[in-house]
């Protein structure tokens, strides 16, 4: 049966509003309007047509019912200049990584959620006591995406088309999701999906929504990347460094110069001054271009999932299907991590095999 939800989520994924698409394929956004409400059922020939212009297998809108996020519901961070529709094309985003979640569970077995409700705690007390509680102290964390996925935390990617948004989180169901833009530096996604778990801990069931939870998460963040004894155990207090120096210290932390800079006048490390004129050069330099920059994070679950699909004989054609989309949109997700050359047909690996691979053990 035609799912009237599932055309709006379409149209919203390509950040297009009704009144685009149907100037795109001579259509009426009035009709569309029907169609999206459920009052009226487009032809066979009409849902080819926007099959066709969105990118979505017909079979896409035939499938059942599909959680949407809401800007309400989560934890949303984005930059000043996006828009409605680019906010919503990542929400959408984010409706079809919950199926792919769904799909894999399915499939695997994950990790259990591992996260406290730290909301009556001060950011950086909070950064402590998650630190404390994962057993990790203050040393420095090698690889945040798979810290994360560690602890239960499903981790998605972001693609160019939602390049104006940052991040975002939330709960669902009992699980915490965080999505990534991939298109910023490998520093700033760390610091992202940093201030995205303070999100998770500090601001579960709406406490979002009271107090500058922005200025407590980024302080969250910054704690936990940075706990305080281990920067006052490595960086002594400096008059005015150069980024040439704060680039060789920050990768003790693997976080951009500019963090870096703000959490050392945070510490009083620096002076005003100083933290004034390393954001005045790096500005000078092009706050895009990070020095030395540092290898970018993926995830460790998604891509064991891959291998796993690939010894099984099944491609990302083919999982794809499944879930009646495209590969772009699985790639859109997934850190654009591939299932490489495995056709469908009968998997390689012998049952107990298959099942010993499908009990993901993820390791820091």
């Amino acid at each position: 049966m035609f799912n009237p939800l599932r055309l709006k989520l379409a149209r919203q994924r390509r950040g297009l509003k009704k009144v685009e698409l149907g100037r795109e394929i001579d259509l009426s956004s009035k009709s569309l309007g029907d169609f999206e409400a459920g009052r009226a059922e487009p032809s066979a020939e009409t849902l080819e047509k926007i099959a066709d212009r969105l990118k979505f297998p017909v079979d896409f809108f035939f499938r059942g019912i599909v959680d949407v996020p809401t800007a309400e519901s989560v934890a949303f961070r984005s930059m000043k200049s996006m828009t409605a529709g680019q906010r919503m094309a990542a929400l959408a985003a984010g409706a079809i990584a919950f199926e792919l979640c769904d799909w894999i569970e399915e499939e695997f077995e994950l990790p259990a959620a591992d996260l406290p409700d730290l909301r009556d705690f001060a950011p950086a007390d909070a950064a402590l006591a998650l630190r404390n509680q994962w057993g990790i102290g203050v040393r420095p964390i090698g690889n945040m995406i798979h810290l994360l996925e560690s602890k239960g935390i499903r981790v998605f990617s972001l693609d160019m088309r939602n390049r104006k948004v940052d991040a975002y989180s939330l709960w669902l169901k009992g699980k915490p999701f965080v999505f990534l833009n991939t298109m910023k530096t490998a520093e700033h996604s760390r610091m992202d999906a940093a201030h995205e778990l303070g999100h998770l801990v500090m601001h579960r069931h709406g406490a979002f929504r009271t107090g500058d939870v922005e200025k407590d998460a980024h302080a969250f963040g910054a704690a936990f990347l940075m706990p305080a004894s281990s920067v006052y155990s490595i960086v002594p207090r400096l008059a005015a460094p150069s980024i040439e120096v704060l680039a060789q210290l920050k990768q003790n932390w693997k976080v951009s110069v500019a963090a870096l800079a703000r959490r050392l006048r945070e510490l009083e490390l620096i002076t005003d001054w100083a933290y004034r004129g390393i954001y005045i050069e790096l500005s000078r330099r092009g706050r895009t271009k990070e020095p030395q920059p540092i290898e970018r994070e993926t995830s460790q679950v998604l891509a064991k999932v891959f291998d796993a699909l690939k010894d099984a004989g099944i491609s990302k054609s083919a999982a794809a299907a499944r879930l009646g989309l495209f590969t772009e949109d699985i790639d859109a997700l997934t850190f654009g991590l591939a299932i490489g050359g495995a056709a469908t047909g009968t998997p390689k690996m012998d049952a107990k095999a298959l099942e010993e691979r499908r009990k993901l053990h993820i390791v820091d």
